[in-house]
């Protein structure tokens, strides 16, 4: 079998569905950062092992989960209280774990993400995550936006995880982003970002995630940020494709892109005036 972990805060709403989609699990643990809301009960109810610690930021929080959690099984399946598995998902997870080798060490599957009942296919950027992983030889990097970082072989899924980022309301979205782009500038102002992208790894690397981490630092070191993504999102990869729901999901997109540098602007006028 397989264990389960979700990080949860205040999600009430959300966490019901995303328990009932791993029902298949017999080890699922919440990992909760002290919610206010009816979090714990649910979880409860559900027969989930409820965890707390106070968040800092998102890697050590994750990589924490991974580090003190017992878990019963050997592969950990990770989710957030917005993201369903599919049954098709379920099937093959199931199936995969008893034949991969040793080498192995995580699984990649495609994420789907969901606005105005529409799976954003051509807008969404970045749509492949590691999600399968045995969970000592794994670990997360990076604050904002993290890194998870396995050691060993990846291998792939061809089923889908379904994300409803939107499920809550364009102003949680926005309020969530809002933090997160405060998250980005700081760190892009302390230089702990990547300092020496490489245009080779971010274009050919084999490894998704480490094209990922060098496409983004090299875009934080272009003029006209917001236009640039708004721009690639909509011609490049297609959002218009996706109608309504695509040019909207590329606009909030820019909005955010748009806060990091004014945020990052701030952060240093901020210091020179010292």
């Amino acid at each position: 079998m397989i264990s389960v972990l979700i990080l949860t805060r205040n999600e009430q709403q959300d966490l019901p569905a995303c328990l009932a989609s791993v029902a298949w699990s017999d080890d699922i643990h919440v990992f909760d950062s002290f919610s206010t809301d009816a979090t714990i009960a649910i979880a409860e109810t559900y027969g989930a092992h409820v965890h707390q610690r106070h968040f800092d930021d998102y890697a050590t929080h994750r990589t924490a989960a991974l580090r003190t959690l017992p878990f019963k099984h050997s592969w950990l399946f990770l989710l957030d209280a917005d993201e369903r598995s599919t049954p098709e998902l379920r099937d093959e997870i199931l199936r995969s774990v008893t034949t991969v080798s040793a080498a192995t060490a995580g699984f990649r599957l495609r994420r789907r993400d969901y606005l105005f009942g529409t799976w954003l296919k051509h807008a969404q950027i970045s749509p492949y995550f590691i999600r399968l992983v045995r969970p000592e030889r794994a670990r997360y990097t990076r604050a904002i936006n993290e890194v998870l970082e396995v050691d060993g072989a990846i291998a792939e899924l061809a089923s889908p995880l379904n994300h409803f980022p939107f499920s809550k309301g364009i102003s949680q979205w926005m309020e969530k982003h809002n933090l997160y782009s405060t998250m980005e500038a700081e760190l892009i102002h302390h230089q702990q970002g990547l300092q020496q992208p490489s245009w080779r790894i971010a274009f050919s690397h084999s490894d998704f995630h480490q094209r990922r981490l060098h496409q983004k630092a090299i875009f934080y070191r272009l003029p006209g940020r917001p236009l640039l993504k708004f721009c690639y999102m909509v011609f490049v990869r297609g959002a218009l494709l996706d109608g309504r729901a695509g040019l909207t999901y590329a606009a909030l997109q820019s909005i955010y892109e748009y806060l990091i540098v004014l945020k990052t602007r701030e952060l240093v006028r901020n210091d020179k005036g010292r």
